[in-house]
């Protein structure tokens, strides 16, 4: 049985390690002279992202929460990447943190080719009397204020033809009873980059979002009760939970100059349920 870990969880900790790509992923230079700031970067997608941004010849900034989560393991693999990698750690959940890490990006890079907002917190619930108006705040502040105030922050050193990317999920379209403060944030999500994309159309900044189904990341053990850890994936038709690496290459694809008409789009990456 998988341990349990206490929120946001670690990689180290899991007795399942999840797949980033780490011995798969081949990079073919599709992002070569951009640079990318992912929030959430540290650990499940956002490392395979990382990873994957890194090998296709992205630089990349990467936000995270905790110096006791995977932070260096991860900018290690950015580095034998050979690309540049900037670590800055804090709670998106500060507003100001959100416009430090924007400007971080600036100092070190110059301008922010591709904006990935992947942060997120969840936490199970049975009832609605279970969730505290505190949790409710700490979730809507972490998975869809901060978005907005990164977003707000970076579109001055944006230019046509960047990028950026929100993480929705399954729960958008399909939402969980479970983790209602969550699903409810992720619909949130879906609908602004829809807006979003249509504002900033005009400056030929693309919005778009991936939705994941149930993906294996230290989340998972850390946020569930042991019989849904057991279960997780199993209901979709593929029968299994996905692998951070098989996310990953949506949001190469999104980022990269192949997606120039792709915007407002969701893209699910569900194993097999359906988005409508």
């Amino acid at each position: 049985m998988e341990p349990q870990q206490q929120p946001p969880g670690t990689t180290e900790a899991m007795r399942t390690k999840p797949d980033h790509g780490e011995d798969s992923y081949r990079g073919s230079g599709r992002l070569a002279g951009k640079t990318a700031v992912i929030t959430g970067g540290d650990s499940g997608i956002g490392r395979a992202v990382a990873l994957a941004y890194a090998r296709e010849g992205a630089d990349v900034l990467i936000a995270y929460l905790s110096e006791d989560g995977d932070a260096a393991q991860t900018a290690e693999l950015v580095e034998k990447a050979g690309r540049r990698v900037v670590l800055v750690a804090g709670d998106l959940g500060d507003p100001e943190h959100c416009r430090e890490v924007v400007n971080r990006a600036v100092t070190e890079f110059g301008q922010i080719d591709v904006l990935v907002n992947n942060a997120a917190y969840q936490m199970t619930h049975e009832t609605v009397e279970e969730i505290s108006d505190q949790e409710w705040t700490r979730t809507f502040d972490v998975n869809i204020h901060a978005m907005f105030r990164l977003i707000k922050a970076a579109l001055p050193h944006m230019r046509a033809g960047s990028s950026i990317i929100n993480t929705s999920s399954v729960n958008y379209d399909m939402p969980k009873p479970t983790l209602l403060p969550y699903a409810t944030t992720k619909g949130a999500i879906a609908n602004f980059t829809a807006g979003l994309a249509q504002m900033l159309g005009s400056k030929g900044i693309r919005v778009n979002a991936v939705a994941p189904g149930p993906i294996w990341t230290p989340l998972i053990p850390s946020t569930m009760p042991p019989d849904q850890v057991e279960e997780f994936g199993k209901s979709t038709p593929l029968g299994r939970p996905g692998q951070p690496k098989e996310v990953a290459p949506a949001f190469v694809l999104l980022a990269s100059d192949e997606a120039s008409y792709i915007s407002g789009a969701v893209l699910p990456v569900t194993g097999g349920k359906p988005i409508l």
